[in-house]
């Protein structure tokens, strides 16, 4: 099966699972597992942060983050497109009360400074405070430049906003740059990576920040349920991928990019450029990409089913898996003649 639907579909290797099989475990929330214990603090030096935690998933980590960093009626500015604030389930407001303050991102992934200016609430009983901004590294696949990091991280500060990084694929952006990863993400006050996706853990993400933070947030971690006890199975499985998968990520890249190369040839679609390891075709209708969907499938190759579709390599879709899919793709149009 060919799977280009996104790169949380990858699987454990048989190297993964053996470091799994072996890892020393004990109970998590007693501070007991030494393979959890020895992972946060490899990712918080990683990361150029005082202490790291590990959670089940990239939104529990962003909403842990959101409750330690606001209380109940403070506003968080985000981007309206970025991840905590479309894809997780309105978390934030539902459950901490948090006033999210969306704002229109810019196309290249980024949010104006003058529009975060613009939303700050001025410190007056009649608004929400104004506590955090919340960036996104990469979003859709496209990277954040250092320069704009900083000074939107700076601006934050000099308005006493602290500011948080969804780094879900910040190992992404650091390949891209040949950057080690604490240049991106040691200016954030806090910093969220997901090991789920390109990395290849089956499950996991980790939250960075001060140790005064960490330790709140292992409270706000036990009370939305992500407690976990031998957790050094994924541990290991995430250690392992931090030795063994980061560089490669570079291959996913090129493999995006040979996609958008080979895709060009396909008159009957749009194509949009590569960024990282993902990009976007646009179908003539929903319905046409519905129809393409359920052939491909049928060849088993799986993608999204939307007029504009998002494609994503990683490490279980191979070079040869690109050429595949492009002749499948192909043979489609040409059917429909």
């Amino acid at each position: 099966m060919i799977d280009l639907r996104s790169d949380t579909v990858t699987r454990p290797s048989q190297a993964m699972r053996a470091a799994m099989l072996q890892a020393p475990v004990g109970d998590d929330v007693y501070g007991d597992d030494p393979s959890v214990n020895a992972l946060q603090v490899k990712v918080a030096e990683m990361m150029g942060h005082e202490a790291a935690l590990l959670v089940p998933s990239g939104t529990q980590s962003n909403l842990i983050a959101l409750l330690t960093h606001c209380g109940r009626g403070d506003e968080y500015l985000v981007g309206q497109n970025y991840h905590t604030y479309l894809y997780e389930s309105g978390g934030a407001a539902s459950l901490g009360s948090i006033v999210p303050q969306p704002i229109s991102v810019e196309a290249d992934g980024s949010l104006s400074l003058a529009n975060i200016a613009a939303m700050i609430k001025p410190k007056d009983v009649h608004f929400a405070r104004s506590r955090l901004l919340s960036l996104e590294n990469t979003h859709l696949g496209k990277v954040l430049t250092q320069d704009y990091l900083t000074q939107a991280v700076q601006f934050a500060h000099s308005r006493q906003l602290k500011a948080h990084l969804d780094g879900a694929r910040v190992f992404n952006a650091a390949v891209a740059q040949n950057l080690a990863v604490a240049e991106i993400t040691r200016q954030f006050d806090t910093v969220s990576i997901c090991c789920s996706k390109g990395l290849g853990a089956p499950i996991g993400s980790m939250l960075c920040g001060s140790k005064d933070f960490i330790d709140e947030a292992r409270h706000w971690r036990k009370m939305v349920g992500g407690g976990m006890r031998q957790a050094g199975i994924i541990a290991a499985a995430i250690d392992f991928a931090l030795e063994n998968n980061v560089q490669r990520l570079a291959q996913d890249h090129e493999n995006a990019l040979l996609l958008q190369h080979e895709l060009a040839t396909i008159s009957e679609i749009k194509v949009e450029a590569a960024n990282t390891n993902m990009l976007y075709i646009a179908f003539a209708s929903a319905e046409l990409a519905v129809q393409v969907g359920e052939y491909l499938k049928s060849r088993e190759i799986l993608i999204s089913y939307a007029q504009r579709t998002r494609l994503v390599t990683h490490l279980d879709v191979h070079t040869e898996d690109i050429h595949v899919f492009v002749a499948a793709l192909k043979a489609f149009f040409v059917g429909q003649t």
